[in-house]
């Protein structure tokens, strides 16, 4: 891993979680450490970090990075599915703010062993941890056509899904990106916009390969525990499903009931745990997404931890 990495909406993420001098924060996705960078400069002096991120590639070079912070930082290689039993076993809790930045890095984008871009020849792997065990190989070579086009609609609102699967299928074995790529090219009739017509596809199995929705979901119910009165969380989204996923958690949780709307009574029991900060999603300025062209997508949405309240209320 070579290349840099820019971190996208770092204003707005600061902002966004009122970072303090003092303050302790959570970084999930801690990738290249530009955020965290960010976030320890904004909480100086006193501040704490603690780091998470599955790549331990991404972990070792952050690790070096945060050096200079190393005795207000905490880095720890572990997928932010396992947030809740990192802040217990580390005692970093409660705290300030937790954020996540759910995009690839510029880092993983550009490593030629990992095969998440079809713009290099690499093996089809796409797991941001050796030891996950399913690669995006196992899932072209085994899915039946019918299973591989659900997953296409699914995880990558892929208008061509069927046809996509069809080829794969018929393609098999398929090893490296390039052959990927080729064949989703001759399924879909070449290239007839400046995106790739495999960007769905990659996209999807990376989600699959890495389970990345499922986590999302069960993370952020980790989230209202760990944050302390006025905490904030802010999650940086690249596509509509991971947006989606943000959007109608911190709904659910800024809302005292959640009954379906024909109950005339509620029954739900539930209590309000958060306030939308941004009732408008803030996405990135022209002149970041000129800068930092990958930034285009990125969405991000920010919610404020209520105080908890008396049972006897």
């Amino acid at each position: 891993m070579t290349s840099t990495h820019l971190p996208v909406l770092v204003k707005e993420v600061i902002q966004g979680l009122a970072v303090r001098p003092g303050g302790r924060y959570i970084d999930c996705t801690v990738g290249g450490g530009g955020h965290a960078v960010a976030i320890l400069e904004h909480s100086s002096p006193g501040g704490q970090l603690l780091g998470l991120d599955a790549d331990p590639e991404a972990v070792s070079i952050t690790r070096g990075r945060l050096e200079t912070y190393r005795d207000a930082v905490l880095i720890v290689n572990e997928n932010f599915v396992r947030l809740r039993s990192v802040c217990e076993e580390y005692d970093f809790y409660p705290v300030h703010g937790i954020l996540f930045d759910l995009g690839l890095s510029s880092l993983q984008l550009a490593s030629n062993a990992r095969g998440f871009s079809f713009q290099r020849e690499s093996a089809l792997d796409m797991r941001l941890s050796p030891e996950q065990e399913t690669t995006a190989e196992d899932i072209v070579n085994t899915l039946t056509e019918d299973e591989l086009a659900n997953l296409l609609w699914t995880y990558g609102e892929e208008a061509r899904s069927h046809r996509i699967a069809r080829r794969i299928v018929a393609e098999r074995p398929i090893r490296t990106t390039f052959q990927l790529a080729r064949i989703i090219e001759l399924a879909v009739g070449g290239r007839r916009s400046r995106i790739h017509p495999a960007t769905k596809t990659f996209q999807t199995l990376r989600i699959a390969v890495n389970q990345e929705l499922q986590n999302l979901e069960s993370v952020l119910e980790q989230t209202v525990g760990l944050l302390g009165f006025e905490g904030r969380l802010a999650v940086i989204s690249y596509h509509s499903l991971e947006d989606r996923i943000v959007k109608r958690f911190m709904q659910k949780e800024s809302r005292d009931c959640i009954c379906p709307s024909g109950i005339p009574m509620c029954v739900c029991g539930h209590t309000a745990s958060l306030r939308m900060v941004n009732r408008k999603v803030i996405k990135p300025s022209p002149d970041e997404v000129r800068l930092n062209p990958r930034s285009r997508s990125a969405r991000l949405r920010v919610a404020e931890r209520l105080a908890a309240r008396e049972e006897n209320q």
